[in-house]
């Protein structure tokens, strides 16, 4: 029988990281579209930034009480999961707590400390359903979560509450079976475990025979679960868990609310005012700005893919708090959204095929980018270093240099800025005539 449990889980393990590391081959590839861009430098900083911000969760505590709920759920979440290496090898092997000889009083400790984790994952997760469904937080309720976001964030709570609730049965049940001294339970006993054990009465009528059944099916459920967790993962908002940490680490280092400029455009000027350092033969500029996924950096592919959907961006925006169409979480997910459409048309065509669509237009809105100040509250109030901005900036910059696509007053100042190097619609001559009349 244990053979055949050995083959079961061995199938099961590797169907499972087979699929993931397929689809996990797909995002890097979608992620890589996008342009080269060197985010290398000032290593120190960097590692520093995945300490603070991805591991730390340091812009979470701008509200102690909700970062401390979260911390509970990743360290509980990633901590409990650390018994999944003796689940696996259990599974493996064919043995039954692996770990428990070898570390011997310690296991015990680790065991009622995951324990007590599960029980604080299990009570935050309750907590995060009610702000989502029975509080209904503003920012869970925009439309921008309607149909599959909204739905996907309360599946994973609920997902994670019967994990831990799966870990606390197999504990109680194991716990039993090792108290009326049956079988392997009672070669390797660990003692009762506190919060188990509180379980225990629910389970102390039955017999032998069913505890087992129990513990066996709680076991095998919170090992598919999380192998089906896995493979969840990547389709997910919460795919954040993984890309948090590198998109920390290459998150810009630059002042907010500096922009690169674009080196095309001041190649550009630069050939139009001297033309003989004009390289002989050299190529016009493909394109200014971004229209589609392609144009856009890998770090923004990357940031669409990072987005963990919780609003604090678009509730921080001032566009959108006085009503204006722009939100910054839908321009994230909007990003991912194409991303994943051009990932699918690669898979079905081997390279892709143009499909009449593009990020511009087709899926971000003119009006959404014009109401966006340019103010970095976005990127200030995401928790996973994100930047909007830079999305929105490379849209804006192809609506206005590819289309010329810009509203009567935008052009009047361009057009100041071209003739009188200056916003205003007054000739360098003229510029210090105020000096003179204030005389």
């Amino acid at each position: 029988m244990h053979i055949i449990q050995q083959i079961a889980f061995i199938a099961l393990a590797a169907v499972s990281i087979y699929f993931f590391s397929k689809k996990a081959g797909e995002l890097r590839r979608n992620i890589f579209l996008g342009k080269a861009e060197d985010l290398n430098d000032n290593k120190n900083l960097r590692w520093k930034n995945v300490l603070l911000l991805a591991l730390g969760q340091k812009k979470m505590f701008k509200n102690p009480l909700v970062a401390v709920m979260h911390l509970i759920i990743y360290a509980g979440f990633i901590i409990i999961n650390a018994e999944v290496l003796e689940i696996v090898l259990d599974g493996i092997l064919g043995t039954h707590r692996l770990f428990a000889p070898v570390l011997g009083g310690l296991y015990g400790v680790l065991i009622n400390f995951f324990e007590l984790l599960a029980v604080g994952v299990t009570l935050v997760c309750v907590v995060f359903l009610c702000r989502r469904n029975i509080i209904k937080l503003k920012r869970f309720i925009s439309k921008d979560l309607n149909g599959w976001p909204r739905s996907d964030a309360n599946y994973i709570l609920i997902t994670e509450i019967v994990l831990m609730s799966l870990f606390l049965t197999m504990n109680a049940c194991d716990g039993l079976l090792q108290a009326k001294g049956y079988g392997h339970y009672a070669e390797h006993a660990t003692g009762q475990f506190f919060f188990s054990s509180l379980l225990q009465p629910i389970f102390s009528g039955f017999s032998d025979g069913t505890l087992v059944g129990i513990e066996r099916t709680c076991w095998w459920l919170h090992i598919a679960g999380i192998f089906a967790f896995l493979n969840y993962l990547p389709y997910s908002k919460h795919l954040h868990i993984v890309l948090a940490f590198p998109n920390a680490y290459y998150a810009k280092l630059l002042p907010q609310g500096k922009m690169h400029n674009m080196q095309s455009v001041q190649n550009e000027v630069l050939y139009a005012m001297q033309p003989e350092l004009a390289p002989v033969g050299a190529e016009p500029p493909a394109h200014f700005g971004a229209k589609d996924v392609f144009e856009l950096s890998w770090k923004s592919l990357m940031d669409a893919y990072s987005c963990t959907e919780c609003g604090r961006c678009s509730a921080e925006c001032p566009a959108n708090i006085t009503g204006k169409l722009l939100s910054p979480r839908a321009i994230m997910m909007k990003t991912r959204d194409r991303l994943e459409a051009v990932g699918k048309n690669i898979n079905a065509n081997k390279s892709f095929i143009a499909d009449g669509k593009a990020l511009l237009h087709d899926y971000i809105s003119v009006e959404e980018l014009r109401a966006c100040t340019t103010c970095n509250a976005c990127v200030e109030a995401c928790p996973v270093s994100i930047s909007p901005l830079d999305i929105i900036v490379e849209l804006r910059r192809s609506l206005i240099m590819e289309e010329s696509n810009a509203p009567q007053e935008w052009n009047g100042t361009f057009s100041n800025i071209e003739n009188n190097f200056a916003p205003w619609k007054f000739s360098p001559d003229e510029r210090d005539k105020w000096v003179e009349e204030m005389a």
